[in-house]
């Protein structure tokens, strides 16, 4: 570690630590940043987006500080929801007006920089106030891009209401940031057209923490073929893609099965759907801890992406499963149309057009007909790229390269490394 010692907070509203499912990356890269000597919290929402419930406060509660494997968490209390309505928009806003003085309650003197990851924009936009009342530096942690993602899934109009609201926010965070994280490789160009610049712009991706994982087995040799999902089932996870798919190999009598692990708002119409087609080959499971996870993907013999086709995913995409699935040493059939692919990068599956049931089912049957051997050393070459471009450990080092830099430390930052 080079440079002062930071205290860093770290906004997410949907940050979790390992023993509840999702994805968790700021618990790995403060664990990473912890390690290097600084003072690392993450602030987040009590209530789960996953299950739904209130998880984290008692009755009355509002707040908590609570350590988890070393990672302190502050748990606020926002207000429930179900679905994707406007209760959805009220837990967001009354997470992002609550936290400020619960953190300055419980958390003692400021910070030295406050980093606001966009699940939503709010609550970055509540962090940037924050920083701004206390003259410290702001970093935006760029995710879903909003409100591009309003338009090109949600399909509003530019000119909505909404979308003009948030554009109005996501310009000021853009302008008004130290440096902006980018998880897209390419996003860089749609923040440069929204007030940020190329000079403040950096990719950290997703990555994995290998201390999690299992050393890499081998695929099951004997049995059915498993074909596993795990994740999320959204509408925008195109996963009635892979029900036709599914049977369009029991229709050839191929011994294939399907195994969706997760939760989301469309999770009951697939069940639903996988009925009215008559599926045997398929099962739905519940969502499990992040520590859990990675026993249940070592059981299949490949997995199965399909990311649906948007003009949202022209600049890129790194969705957390993406690199669970490498790490597991296990070839993945993803149907995608995606710049910088990390499947194909690395060798470790086969690509398909996206939203197209034929070709994802002709790639399963590519697949299957390899030997184990072939298979074996697919998997292996995506388990030895996420190990050398993907380790949440050497991600650490780049956020605390980053964040010494706008602390004013002397401590080099290369703009052009980190984008790499």
């Amino acid at each position: 570690m080079g440079g002062k010692r930071m205290k860093i907070w770290i906004v997410n509203h949907y940050a979790i630590p390992p023993n509840q499912p999702g994805g968790t990356r700021h618990y790995s890269l403060s664990r990473a940043l912890i390690d290097r000597g600084h003072e690392v919290t993450i602030i987040a929402a009590s209530f789960d987006h996953m299950t739904r419930e209130e998880t984290r406060l008692q009755s009355g509660e509002q707040a908590r500080l609570e350590v988890l494997g070393d990672v302190p968490f502050l748990w606020v209390r926002a207000s429930p929801y179900q679905g994707n309505g406007l209760d959805r928009l009220k837990n967001t806003l009354t997470f992002s007006r609550r936290f400020p003085a619960k953190a300055s309650q419980l958390l003692g003197d400021k910070p030295d920089v406050i980093l606001g990851s966009s699940p939503h924009l709010f609550a970055a936009d509540t962090a940037r106030k924050l920083a701004r009342k206390w003259n410290i530096p702001f970093v935006l942690e760029t995710r879903d891009l909003w409100p591009q993602t309003l338009i090109d899934i949600g399909n509003l109009k530019p000119g909505h209401p909404m979308v003009r609201w948030m554009a109005a926010i996501e310009r000021r965070l853009y302008r008004e940031a130290k440096q902006i994280i980018t998880l897209a490789p390419l996003a860089v160009d749609h923040i440069a057209r929204c007030g940020g610049t190329l000079e403040k712009t950096s990719w950290i991706p997703n990555g994995i923490d290998l201390s999690l994982l299992p050393s890499p087995q081998p695929p099951p040799s004997q049995g059915v073929f498993t074909l596993m999902h795990a994740g999320s089932h959204a509408v925008s996870d195109g996963l009635e893609t892979l029900l036709v798919a599914a049977l369009l190999l029991q229709s050839k009598g191929l011994q294939a099965r399907f195994r969706f692990i997760g939760d989301g708002n469309a999770k009951a119409s697939l069940i639903q759907h996988a009925k009215s087609l008559g599926l045997h080959n398929v099962s739905f499971e519940d969502p499990v801890p992040k520590s859990d996870i990675y026993r249940l993907l070592a059981q299949a013999n490949a997995f199965v992406v399909n990311v649906k086709d948007s003009p949202l995913f022209k600049y890129g995409a790194s969705f957390n499963k993406f690199f669970d699935y490498l790490a597991m040493a296990r070839p993945t059939v993803i149907a995608a149309n995606i710049p910088r692919n990390p499947f194909v990068e690395s060798g470790a599956g086969i690509q398909t057009p996206p939203d197209q049931p034929e070709a994802m089912a002709n790639a399963i049957e590519q697949l299957m007909a390899l030997t184990l051997e072939e298979r074996a050393e697919m998997g292996l070459r995506g388990r030895r790229y996420v190990e050398e471009h993907h380790d949440t450990r050497a991600l650490g080092a780049r956020l605390e390269t980053l964040l010494q830099e706008v602390t004013n430390t002397n401590h080099a930052f290369s703009h052009v490394e980190a984008m790499r």
